[in-house]
């Protein structure tokens, strides 16, 4: 007879009062902020990741898993979800590490460098050589948030979204522009006016002049269908990013069998080994969609995206020392991240550096 044990706010006490036995039915709750569909990480967490470990863990072992699944804030909302794994209120959460700005600083590496690999699958080639190279990256999220990193993911080549049509960075002097947080220093240089925000604030945020333009990848931008209020959208090419994270907590990972563990681990690098082709793909879907919408999609010329360009090359150098002054090894990973991105096969259009 099977036993089914419900893990989350009481994985702790699981692990301590009881050990594994075979043939058990473990019930994890999985989430995210962002709603699985317009959200690729999440798209691929829920169908991807859950039933592969389901499926696994049913071939493969003596036991089952049950996922309880809770996308689009069911459980925890996009900038709860770290704090949620963290708590046991999830056992797996997907989040973008872009909302944790102070937590995971130096995690949003990618965004400190933009303009860099613009095919998903290159970038995070990339970033996975960071970690691997920096293991004080992987290691911060189980000594101070009590989590394991089981695979990165991201979002596809940012571009920018307005209200108004737009040639020149001039023409963007004074417009309210969204943005995740890390990427809003991107545009400093246009003399745009960064607001925080977050994408399931975005369609009423435009659609209202709370803001005239959104910093977005194609996917989530005919996802969410930001085209509506803004129809205009400039292939800007800021980079994909791989950004986000899927983690467990610490303590349910401990309670449960080591070959359901060893699974869940394997599926999770598998998750993170499939994002590059998923974004890729996702991103020819939003923007095939954009056009076939009636969206004004254009290219910006390639002089003024140089331009802009050039205007960040004191951007990585800042964010290390900012990072090295946290205590994070920022210089480090700023290094680590430029010379990745060329051995991946990118070539940057400006000179970054960082000492």
């Amino acid at each position: 007879m099977k036993k089914t044990l419900t893990l989350g706010l009481g994985a702790l006490a699981i692990s301590a009062l009881v050990a594994p036995v075979s043939a058990e039915t473990f019930t994890l709750r999985i989430g995210s902020g962002h709603p699985n569909g317009p959200a690729i990480y999440v798209t691929d967490t829920a169908k991807y990741f859950v039933p592969e470990v389901v499926r696994r863990v049913a071939e493969e072992t003596d036991h089952e898993i049950e996922f309880v699944e809770g996308y689009g804030g069911a459980i925890a909302g996009v900038s709860e979800t770290l704090e949620a794994i963290q708590n046991g209120i999830l056992d797996i959460g997907s989040y973008c590490i872009c909302f944790e700005p102070a937590k995971l600083f130096l995690h949003n590496f990618p965004y400190y460098a933009p303009f860099g690999s613009q095919d998903s699958a290159q970038a995070m080639t990339a970033v996975r050589s960071v970690y691997n190279d920096v293991p004080w990256l992987t290691e911060q999220f189980t000594k101070e948030y009590g989590q394991e990193l089981l695979g990165l993911h991201g979002w596809d080549n940012y571009h920018l979204g307005t209200t108004d049509p737009w040639e020149k960075v001039a023409d963007l002097k004074g417009v309210k522009v969204g943005g995740a947080g890390p990427n809003l220093p991107w545009l400093e240089f246009a003399g745009a006016i960064p607001v925080q925000s977050t994408l399931p604030d975005g369609y009423l945020s435009l659609q209202t002049g709370v803001y005239n333009g959104w910093l977005m990848f194609p996917s989530a931008y005919l996802g969410f269908k930001f085209h509506e209020p803004a129809p205009n959208y400039t292939l800007v090419g800021f980079g994909a990013m791989p950004v986000n994270a899927l983690a467990a907590n610490s303590r349910t990972m401990a309670s449960l069998p080591e070959d359901v563990q060893k699974i869940i681990r394997e599926v999770g690098q598998a998750y993170e080994d499939q994002s590059g082709a998923s974004l890729n793909a996702a991103q020819k879907r939003g923007l095939d969609g954009l056009a076939a919408a009636g969206a004004n999609v254009q290219t910006l010329a390639p002089e003024v995206r140089a331009e802009w360009a050039e205007s960040l090359t004191g951007f990585p150098q800042q964010q290390a020392t900012e990072a090295d002054g946290r205590g994070m090894p920022g210089s480090e990973v700023m290094k680590a991240y430029l010379v990745a991105v060329t051995a991946a096969g990118y070539e940057w259009p400006v000179s970054y550096s960082v000492e």
